[in-house]
């Protein structure tokens, strides 16, 4: 699946930091203000995931907040469980 650009560069750069470690897109499904969800490569219940905001009022600490999730997730390299 082809993921929409994220309209903010600076939340989009960190996106496609999630995606070089592993981290997936997901549509946000109902909800207004989330743009997307990122889950981290952890197939299970117990796997990470956070919302993308459309429109957060910081992008800049809304990116290093992705980068932080990213970062801190245990299941690096984990795809095949």
């Amino acid at each position: 699946m082809v993921r929409p650009k994220h309209p903010n560069k600076i939340i989009e750069q960190a996106i496609k930091y999630a995606e070089s470690k592993g981290w997936r897109y997901q549509p946000s499904g109902q909800s207004a203000h989330a743009w997307g969800r990122l889950l981290c490569s952890f197939k299970d219940r117990e796997g990470h995931a956070m919302s993308v905001w459309s429109t957060p009022k910081s992008p800049e600490n809304h990116a290093r907040q992705i980068k932080r999730n990213v970062d801190a997730c245990e299941h690096q390299g984990d795809e095949s469980e």
